[in-house]
């Protein structure tokens, strides 16, 4: 097995949560970290066991020794340091949501393509063994043809301008930062939707903090979408077909466990254990990708991440939100 050799953009809170799980991965050989800050840097080099320090992140993507990097920035600067890291060679993967907006995702698979390196959006959700069981019964028509499905992400957050989830910015509101994982579990059940009908409560610095989206399609499907960072949404998700429902235990973004329900038999409970915090298994896809000589993932493939942030446009289009930076 070749070892992949990483290195870490953005010493953050989930960059540190991704390098827990990635020390685990067989295959795997952590050798860089870059910042803005030689202190921060250093502090996560020295936490990690990781021996190359760079303070910037230009030396990072410079470093001949790296073969991929993740980038774990804020995702106002996903496109900035995804194109960078791209230019010198490096596979990409990089941390959800893909970008602010479609035209940004757009040039970074467009640079991808142009260096020949393998770059994947992080949906850590879709590498998970209950998402992969999932898209298994679906596929072998355990529940019919699936007809609905209702999945929120939410949680109350104390009000903060200044937050990354409050300060337009950063590319602040419920829509990026929380809702594009039922966003994702929509698109990977049911495709890009033929109609959107959304609606948000924009909160005080213009972003929305609770909002609620409905995808319709061709053949009558529906989507039921919720996403809050002032209200605490429900944590399952269910998805609702012609012969049957499964449902996705709380959190369902992180799953543990699923459960078949039949019309007139007992609840068929599966309980499909992750490694870790859940990472290891979108590093494992991902590096999978580069060994086989592919430029992109078949289950988190470019296409889709464009098609997921076309729709979020579109979405905060209905609600007149735009951020600074565009």
């Amino acid at each position: 097995m070749r070892t992949i050799r990483w290195g870490i953009l953005g010493p953050g809170a989930i960059s540190r949560k991704f390098v827990v799980d990635l020390k685990t991965v067989h295959g795997t050989d952590i050798i860089a970290v870059g910042s803005r800050s030689q202190d921060r840097a250093t502090q996560f080099a020295s936490e990690f066991d990781i021996p190359r320090v760079h303070a910037s992140y230009d030396a990072l993507a410079d470093d001949g020794q790296v073969d991929a990097i993740y980038v774990g920035t804020p995702h106002t600067f996903h496109k900035e340091h995804t194109i960078l890291c791209l230019r010198h060679g490096k596979h990409v993967l990089c941390e959800k949501p893909f970008a602010i907006n479609a035209v940004e995702a757009a040039e970074m698979v467009q640079v991808a393509k142009e260096h020949r390196c393998v770059l994947m959006e992080a949906m850590m959700t879709r590498h998970l063994p209950a998402m992969v069981k999932v898209r298994e019964l679906i596929a072998d028509g355990a529940i019919g043809e699936v007809r609905m499905i209702t999945a929120g992400f939410g949680f109350r957050a104390e009000f903060d301008p200044k937050s990354r989830l409050f300060d337009p910015a950063l590319g602040a509101g419920a829509l990026l930062d929380l809702g594009v994982y039922p966003l994702s579990l929509a698109f990977m059940l049911l495709g890009e939707p033929a109609t959107i009908d959304a609606r948000a409560r924009l909160g005080e610095t213009g972003v929305d903090e609770e909002a609620a989206v409905l995808f319709g399609y061709p053949d009558g499907a529906l989507a039921v979408l919720t996403m809050a960072i002032r209200l605490d949404i429900p944590r399952e998700a269910y998805i609702l077909g012609t012969r049957g429902r499964i449902k996705i235990w709380p959190r369902w973004w992180v799953p543990s466990r699923i459960s078949l329900k039949k019309p007139g038999g007992d609840e068929q409970i599966l309980d499909l254990p992750f490694k870790g915090g859940g990472y290891a298994h979108e590093a494992e896809a991902f590096m999978d990708v580069i060994r086989s000589g592919r430029l992109e993932s078949e289950v988190m493939s470019l296409d889709e991440s464009l098609s997921i942030m076309r729709t979020m446009d579109t979405i905060r289009a209905q609600w007149g939100l735009r951020y600074p930076v565009e």
